[in-house]
């Protein structure tokens, strides 16, 4: 059986099943208690569960993500919310050299089973300090796994493996998602991390693409089977870990790639992932490597000038069309 379900609907289940399935799982952030999350993704449950494993925080990031490292460390599961990714700068120490590093400085003896939620991407005018994509800088530093959930599905099967993990993991919500509508499965089982999804099979081009940006490709594929165009879409729902076998096959099969990330384009997604698989693909190359990204300027509060340096489905469709020569 399946159901309709809102983006923002699929975490607040996948937290409700996941807290009534393990006492030690809680959920802390700003907001997440009394008016349900920022973007309501956590309704109602601090009705169900209480003030002991709903937790409202003061505004001090690195306070209580710093809080929830002790937690983790001491045998609870807790479930961190930023109420933006660009806020994980502010916890970038208790993030990077704690949370992520614990397990490996003490051989394994501790572990950290946390997940901090956040989301991700521009269109919504929230400007430069709050539109922002940190996957690419997350990825960057050993020791966290990094998920970017495309659809509801995913969200919710993806966040109940990250739950359920014994090592942090930086879940990415893209903000542009969580009042779409999506189809899922009324019972929703954990996806594994570090196996991409091809969410449709082509023979000419391989288009490897996270969060929001898997359904602008499917929707520009779709368009190009007009012209003739077969695309395969892969979405890669975690960059650690990266699951490059899937993409190889994929390009050996297409003979040209195109990544599609809405994190900035230097340093990016788009370079790590070309650069990754380069040696296994390039003879059967047909074309360079492309990539669609965010072009490393602040991001504008202007829809005017906000739209246009975004990842879209039209870029997404002329870059296809450029590596086929045409």
């Amino acid at each position: 059986m399946a159901k309709e379900i809102l983006y923002r609907d699929a975490i607040r289940e996948a937290l409700d099943e996941e807290m009534e399935r393990d006492e030690n799982v809680l959920l802390l952030g700003e907001d997440v208690a009394y008016i349900g999350g920022n973007f309501k993704t956590s309704v109602g449950l601090y009705d169900k569960y209480g003030d002991l494993r709903v937790k409202d925080t003061p505004i001090s990031e690195a306070g209580f993500l710093g809080m929830a490292v002790g937690m983790a460390l001491t045998g609870l599961r807790p479930v961190v919310e930023l109420m933006f990714s660009d806020f994980l700068l502010v916890a970038g120490d208790q993030a990077f050299n704690q949370m992520a590093k614990i397990r490996y400085m003490s051989g394994g003896q501790a572990t950290v089973p946390m997940v901090v939620r956040m989301p991700i991407g521009a269109g919504r005018s929230s400007a430069a300090q709050h539109s922002q994509s940190m996957q690419a800088m997350a990825a960057h530093f050993p020791g966290a796994k990094v998920v970017l959930p495309s659809t509801a599905q995913e969200a919710k099967g993806l966040l109940k493996t990250a739950v359920r993990d014994d090592n942090p993991v930086l879940f990415f919500e893209h903000k542009m998602e969580y009042s779409n509508k999506f189809v899922i499965d009324d019972e929703v089982e954990p996806i594994p991390f570090g196996k991409a999804n091809i969410v449709m099979e082509g023979r000419d081009v391989s288009i490897a693409a996270t969060s929001s940006q898997v359904m602008k490709s499917v929707r520009a594929a779709e368009k190009l089977r007009s012209e003739g165009i077969s695309c395969e879409v892969i979405d890669l729902r975690t960059l650690v870990p990266f699951d490059r076998e899937s993409v190889i096959e994929s390009v050996k099969k297409t003979g040209r790639l195109l990544v599609v990330d809405e994190a900035y384009e230097f340093c990016g997604v788009g370079a790590e992932i070309g650069m990754n698989v380069m040696k296994d693909v390039f003879y059967y190359l047909d074309a360079p490597i492309g990539r669609i990204s965010t072009p490393n300027v602040p991001l504008p509060f202007s829809p005017a000038l906000e739209f246009p340096i975004l990842p879209s489905e039209e870029k997404i469709l002329r870059a296809v069309l450029s590596l086929m020569g045409k």
